[in-house]
């Protein structure tokens, strides 16, 4: 119906003809007229990338992709990428999107991720040097997205290590706070192994660096020559050639 028909002519023509003609339309700007199924393929990519990501942090994770700034032409065949190294999968994070177009063009989006899970405090003040043990820890409940970014979360991965710093009652021990117990100390002498397919080969050494199991160790050998080995055991090293 042309709107610029008098409004009473227009009632009358709706009486007349009936309610078909009257019927609304749904227009362009109506939200009504906007398919639902027609979401923002890059926005459907952008979730699903941060939601598989962010599943290893085992907890219920929502994402929320912030609307994009401006109005860009279609990008096809999204693939969703994380810029930067070390970026954190929950928080405030910046995706990256290729697409597949005659430019290879990319694009970015932001979004927040929260992951609300558990994770572990210490249960009482702990001194330096402290080999943490069930009983010290309690379990929490809350978004991890609020947790520092070297925060630990499994407590598998806390039992046993040793503090290197006193921590409070309360707080949650970060990857840079706790440590393996080493078990070869500074000045202690050291057994060097070195082999391959059949044969094996062993020297005497002292350490020069504290080291518990997997870390890198100097040990200074009885011609004064230091070679970087491997902690495999209580007072030995494997040295890789």
């Amino acid at each position: 119906m042309p709107c610029s028909l008098p409004r009473r002519l227009v009632l009358l023509l709706c009486l007349l003809s009936g309610p078909a003609l009257c019927a609304p339309s749904a227009t362009a700007g109506d939200p009504a007229a906007v398919d639902p199924a027609a979401v923002d393929p890059v926005e459907k990519v952008v979730r699903a990338f941060l939601e598989q990501r962010a599943a290893s942090l085992n907890g219920t994770v929502q994402v929320t992709v912030a609307p994009a700034t401006a109005t860009l032409p279609p990008c096809p065949a999204p693939e969703a990428f994380l810029p930067g190294h070390g970026q954190p999968l929950a928080g405030r994070v910046t995706v990256g999107v290729r697409c597949q177009d005659a430019g290879a063009s990319v694009r970015y989006r932001r979004a927040r991720v929260s992951v609300t899970g558990d994770y572990w405090v210490t249960a009482r003040p702990l001194d330096a040097g402290t080999v943490i043990d069930a009983d010290m820890l309690a379990r929490r409940r809350g978004d991890l997205a609020t947790l520092p970014d070297q925060a630990v979360l499994r407590r598998d991965q806390l039992l046993g290590r040793e503090t290197r710093r006193p921590l409070a009652a309360g707080v949650v021990p970060q990857s840079h706070q706790v440590r393996r117990p080493p078990l070869i100390e500074r000045r202690q002498p050291v057994t060097l192994v070195a082999g391959g397919e059949g044969f094996r080969i062993t020297r005497e050494g002292r350490a020069l660096d504290n080291a518990g199991l997997g870390g890198q160790i100097r040990v200074r050998l009885p011609d004064r020559r230091v070679v970087t080995a491997r902690v495999t055991g209580p007072g030995e090293a494997r040295v890789s050639y």
